[in-house]
């Protein structure tokens, strides 16, 4: 399990984000402050104070570095 701060600041990129994480057959988690939902619900991330980085947790360390290349625009250091 690994986890990476992506940025989801607007309607575009949580639409985008979630199109391109669903494409993958692993479990993604984003976790904002006590909030843990899952990453291909766009209902749920709405649901996340998006004005600030969340953690996206990957639960399948094989794919770890596939799905940070697919998601590298939504990624912060």
């Amino acid at each position: 399990m690994k986890t990476i701060k992506v940025t989801l600041n607007s309607i575009d990129k949580v639409k985008n984000f979630v199109n391109a994480i669903s494409k993958f057959d692993s479990d993604f988690d984003l976790v904002s402050g006590r909030y843990v939902i899952d990453a291909k619900s766009i209902m749920g991330i709405f649901s996340l104070d998006l004005s600030k980085p969340i953690e996206l947790t990957i639960h399948d360390d094989k794919a770890f570095d596939h799905v940070a290349g697919t998601l590298k625009d939504f990624i912060v250091e």
